[in-house]
């Protein structure tokens, strides 16, 4: 397989990856929400969030670092073997502690007390993915494997999740099942890596070299996950398990576009990483700069029209019981868009040039804005003041790094056709609006302005020749006509 073919498969399979992680809620959530109602999807939410940082104390920024790491020496098994067992050692010693902390917290903290088997139940990731390695397999860019692996575990998971999931009372069992579905295929990982690393211990560990990297990654962990995961967890302490559940129902279809949009730089940082230490510079600076362009044509129009159709949107994924959700909807996915690009400038760009200070600086600058923002907002407005918080937090992300890069963007951004896909976006809007005025449900209502909208956002990109537009229909329609021949 050619490198050309090579990345367009790691982006298609990359994309199918990040999207089954929300697909297999996505599927059950309609389901779960009317039999759990908003009480019970805010305390599994709560939970989640909460274990989200024990498991970021655990991960220690290892899965991005141990990407540009392991594909450093890719071609070297024995080097890829001994920094991947170094970086494994690192992952076990932190769960340990994790885990610590985690018992502690359930202890001595009253508002944790009453759920610690829910707890429990979500603490089971990580050790999951401590032991899963899936940056070894991002740096091989194995990412069929990955995706094929991960869609069979959530296939099994939806089955469990109707199954087993059918009173109020059920909430832990949607608990357990939800972390199955995105974690248990790690212990796969671990057997199955034996296939491109030596599993003997090989002595001579050096710790030292990682440490400082590894610190640097994990404080960008700890500020991602502040205004990642925050808000739901400020939401939990400061209203209730119901606004949770509101503001849950919010963030699904938003982590479903993100998951779209920013497919392409985990896919390309070990690319990209290859190319900056053999001085490819110039492989390097076209994949950025179409990146940049995907980008932004992918996510303006995600990004727009779920802001339009929030409430079909909610109200088909939850039921109408959830109007509370359709404000924060509408204010949290410009977050798609500013995700997108920070995802492109940050870890594409800005972490194969070694340069992961200035992301951090930026991850930290936006984590105090949504801190600041939180305690301020969410009071008077609960989950539509946390939706607001954190699109202005991605937004102050997005243009730090920017700033930042700007002289090496430039040129970039300047090929950029932006009148044409704005064009694209008021003709989308125009040719789609008209379907509000009807009373068709919420399902109908998105089938059919979904393809009123995107329909007429492409015929323009088309029509006025959009660079990046046309290159990919023609890669297309040249693999179409070369297979039938």
């Amino acid at each position: 397989m050619s490198e050309k073919k090579s990345l367009k498969v790691n982006v298609i399979m990359n994309a199918l990856l990040n999207m089954s992680s929300f697909i297999f809620p996505l599927i059950t959530f309609p389901y779960v929400s009317r039999v759990l109602m908003a009480d019970g999807n805010g305390k599994v939410a709560f939970a989640t969030s909460l274990i989200s940082y024990f498991l970021m104390i655990a991960q220690l920024g290892i899965p991005t670092y141990g990407v540009r790491a392991c594909a450093k020496v890719r071609d070297d098994k024995h080097l890829l073997s001994k920094t991947t067992h170094e970086l494994l050692i690192i992952n076990m010693v932190m769960m340990l502690v994790s885990y610590g902390a985690l018992a502690g917290a359930l202890i001595f903290v009253p508002r944790l007390q009453d759920e610690r088997v829910l707890y429990l139940v979500c603490s089971a990731t990580i050790f999951f993915t401590s032991i899963g390695m899936e940056w070894l397999y991002k740096a091989l860019e194995q990412y069929t494997y990955i995706t094929v692996r991960s869609v069979i575990f959530k296939l099994i998971s939806v089955l469990a999740m109707f199954a087993l999931v059918r009173a109020k009372e059920d909430y832990i069992i949607y608990g357990g099942i939800t972390i199955m579905a995105s974690s248990a295929s790690c212990i796969m990982n671990f057997v199955h890596a034996r296939k491109y690393i030596y599993m003997r211990p090989m002595g001579g560990y050096e710790f030292k070299p990682h440490l400082k990297a590894v610190a640097i990654f994990f404080a960008m962990s700890c500020a991602a996950q502040i205004y990642t995961h925050l808000d739901t967890v400020m939401l939990g302490f400061m209203k209730d398990d119901t606004m949770v559940g509101y503001y849950n129902a919010a963030v699904r279809i938003k982590q479903i576009m993100v998951s779209v949009v920013t497919s392409l730089g985990m896919v390309l940082l070990p690319r990209a990483s290859y190319y900056i230490k053999n001085k490819q510079m110039d492989q390097f600076e076209s994949i950025s700069r179409k990146s940049l362009g995907f980008t932004l044509l992918a996510a303006a129009p995600l990004s727009l029209y779920f802001i339009l159709y929030a409430q079909d949107g909610i109200f088909f994924l939850s039921g109408a019981d959830y109007a509370g959700a359709v404000l924060p909807m509408q204010l949290i996915m410009p977050t798609v868009l500013f995700i997108g690009l920070s995802t492109v400038t940050g870890i594409q760009i800005l972490v194969p040039m070694n340069r992961e200070k200035m992301v951090l600086y930026s991850i930290i600058t936006g984590a105090v804005t949504d801190v600041i923002l939180n305690a301020i907002l969410i009071p008077p407005y609960g989950a539509a003041g946390a939706a607001a918080a954190t699109s202005i937090a991605e937004l102050v992300v997005t243009l730090f790094q920017i700033v930042v890069l700007w002289k090496d963007i430039k040129p970039a951004l300047a090929k950029l056709q932006y009148w044409k896909m704005l064009l694209g976006l008021v003709a989308g809007t125009g040719a789609s609006f008209w379907v509000m005025s009807l009373s068709l449900g919420s399902f109908l209502s998105l089938l059919f302005s979904a393809c009123l909208f995107f329909a007429a956002y492409g015929a323009v990109l088309l029509i006025l020749r959009e660079q990046l537009t046309t290159e990919m229909l023609g890669q297309m329609l040249g693999k179409f006509l070369k297979r039938k021949k």
